[in-house]
């Protein structure tokens, strides 16, 4: 019988990964590819490239298995920030080549760009990121541009994690409105 999301130990298989044993990759693949291939292409917006991301993402969770560690969070949601985190550093290499000179906010992640209307064009969108307060948007920017996590960009700014939490959402909603 197949094992169901539900029911499968993700962290077991991780730590079967860890150990050589295929079979738990197998089994992760066959669980979690195309919901994972759903993400990665959400983020590089080419599917051909999204396979490629996903098949390298499973090529690194198979070497970096062991160090995952239970004590710090779900296998499962390690397993897709690994590709999430591929999928990101494949966007911003095809956007280094796309984009001449510093246009950060032409990297904006598409989580970014659908928490906002049809962003119409960057003037736009240059001028609405100018009216937020300069740590707001440094937090936009390295959440959507950079790919850093909440608790890294609180740690980076040295601010609470629930206020940058709190400054990404409002920023996003400030965006929003001025946007439309």
């Amino acid at each position: 019988m197949t094992p169901t999301r539900s029911d499968f130990d993700y962290e077991a298989a991780l730590e079967a990964c860890a150990r050589g044993e295929r079979y738990a990759l197998r089994a992760l693949y066959e669980l979690e590819a195309r919901w994972l291939l759903g993400v990665s292409l959400r983020i590089v917006r080419n599917r051909e490239i999204a396979q490629e991301v996903l098949q390298e993402a499973f090529l690194l969770i198979w070497q970096r298995a062991g160090s995952y560690q239970r004590s710090l969070g779900s296998a499962r949601g390690w397993i897709y920030t690994v590709v999430r985190h591929k999928a990101l550093d494949e966007a911003r290499r095809k956007q280094r080549e796309i984009f001449v000179g510093d246009d950060e906010l032409g990297l904006l992640e598409p989580a970014a760009e659908a928490a906002l209307p049809a962003l119409g064009d960057s003037q736009s969108l240059h001028r609405c990121m100018d009216t937020l307060e300069q740590q707001k948007r440094d937090c936009v920017v390295y959440a959507f541009v950079e790919g850093y996590t909440h608790e890294q960009i609180a740690q980076r700014l040295a601010t609470p994690l629930g206020t940058v939490k709190s400054w990404i959402r409002r920023s996003l909603l400030a965006l929003k409105e001025c946007m439309q």
